[in-house]
């Protein structure tokens, strides 16, 4: 029982069980979590200060050797000083919050008991005085951390400070003691009542559990969403940014066999004498080149509207419009085609320069009505587009080396994306009655780089 509760309360097995970028996530957290209770330590210095001094404070007969309300909350000040400094600069220390704790707490015990030398009364004054209550803002400002071990460590330091201050009362160091088992004798005079301070004790403790109960429970809640977090950033790194998107804010559990029929642009992408060129290559420069490639075409599919389907080794699968409905999807796929054309330029142009082998792309474009949905075996799923189109877009892309060209798009599509908008950065050439291998009509084609 002890042992589950220490590893509710403390994160026993916790946090350092996480990967190192959840923790480094927690940690982050956390240093932002220091520099905000240090700014609101700061603001409780400045308002306490600004109502002691333009504020008209309780009268009576006052010994002015020991009003230390300036002396104490200078000291204070410095010290939310120098702790909200280590905490942008990033070197606050967990023994240093401990020590941080107890200064605050010995600074209010300190500050409660001078009262009763302030003005001229048996220790047992000090027990009414409301200053107190500032403990309890003590406690919940390391709730801003979201560890449960500082705000009791804070609770229990507090309890420790008024018991140590109701012994002191008790055992007549302060002038007689003076108890009583009455209560209002207690509330109307410098009586000790026992039973009350123990109150006091008990209503601190219980504050600074329950607090620290609910903590640790939001700090559960912390964790989780951080790692859901840092898997969301993780899932858009292996899935299109849209299909990730679609994943997180779906309402219900998503399912193998359902699809949205959507009128779509397919792109397709390939990188020629690849093939052969990685034969004799090692694998680190096969794979260096193939980021290489797509690090230049990707985020221009990307950034024109489309969505990466799939990487088929050196192959790219792109679909404009499919998970989201566009109006614009064959212009857009179109843009997206000019725009590797010109990487593929540059990216060829670079390798010669450098002595290496210039690699060119071939693409095709073409358009139809897919359906959009999740495929797989229920454990492992895939987004995808499924549909005449993108077959069509495949074999119009090999198509290329019997037109000897880089670039197709059939008349269709063509037409259709100049109706949506796009403009050509140069006239092309069109090219009737193609024979398409597996297509068993003849094809109009349009020519987007020769």
């Amino acid at each position: 029982m002890l042992a589950r509760l220490r590893n509710w309360l403390f994160d026993a097995g916790g946090p350092e069980n996480l990967p190192e970028r959840v923790r480094d996530a927690i940690r982050t957290q956390q240093e932002h979590s220091e520099i905000l209770i240090g700014w609101i330590q700061l603001g409780i210095v400045i308002l306490v200060s600004s109502v002691f001094e333009f504020t008209t404070m309780a009268e009576g007969e006052v010994q002015a050797d020991y009003s230390l309300e300036r002396e104490v909350l200078l000291i204070y000040g410095l010290i939310c000083i120098v702790r909200l400094v280590l905490a942008y600069l990033r070197l606050l220390r967990p023994w240093m919050l401990y020590l941080s704790v107890i200064a605050d707490i010995a600074l209010l015990m300190g500050l409660i008991w001078t009262v009763h030398l302030k003005y001229a009364q048996p220790a047992a004054f000090y027990l009414k005085v409301p200053t107190l209550l500032y403990v309890f803002l003590f406690i919940a400002l390391r709730a801003l951390r979201f560890e449960a071990r500082f705000i009791i460590f804070t609770g229990v330091a507090a309890a420790v400070g008024w018991a140590l201050l109701a012994y002191y009362v008790a055992t007549g160091r302060g002038g007689p003691p003076n108890r009583t088992h009455n209560f209002i004798d207690y509330m109307t005079s410098n009586a000790l009542l026992v039973g009350a301070e123990i109150d006091k004790i008990i209503a601190i403790l219980l504050a600074t559990a329950v607090l620290a109960l609910a903590i640790s429970r939001a700090r559960n809640l912390l964790i989780r969403s951080v790692s859901e977090g840092a898997a969301a950033r993780d899932l858009s790194r292996f899935f299109d940014p849209g299909v990730a998107d679609r994943i997180r804010s779906a309402a219900v559990t998503i399912k193998a066999g359902e699809g949205e029929l959507r009128d779509v642009a397919i792109l397709t992408v390939d990188l020629r004498g690849f093939t052969r060129l990685s034969v004799d290559l090692q694998p680190d420069d096969v794979m260096k080149l193939l980021q290489d490639y797509q690090g230049r075409v990707c985020p221009l599919i990307v950034g024109n509207g489309g969505s990466i389907d799939k990487f088929l080794g050196d192959g790219i699968l792109a679909s404009f419009g499919a998970v989201a409905a566009s109006t614009t999807a064959a212009a857009d796929a179109l843009r997206a085609a000019d725009a590797v054309l010109d990487a593929a330029d540059r990216w060829a142009a670079e390798r010669r320069a450098g002595g290496l082998p210039p690699l060119s792309i071939g693409l095709a474009v073409a358009s139809g009505r897919v359906v959009f949905g999740a495929v797989g075996d229920g454990e492992r799923l895939e987004f995808t587009v499924i549909g005449d189109a993108v077959n069509f877009a495949a074999k119009l892309e090999k198509h290329n080396k019997d037109e000897k060209t880089r670039a197709l798009a059939d008349a269709r599509t063509y037409q259709l994306a100049e109706q949506q908008g796009y403009v050509a950065p140069l006239p092309r050439e069109r090219r009737a009655g193609r024979p398409v291998g597996g297509v068993s009509e003849p094809v109009d084609i349009v020519v987007l780089a020769k």
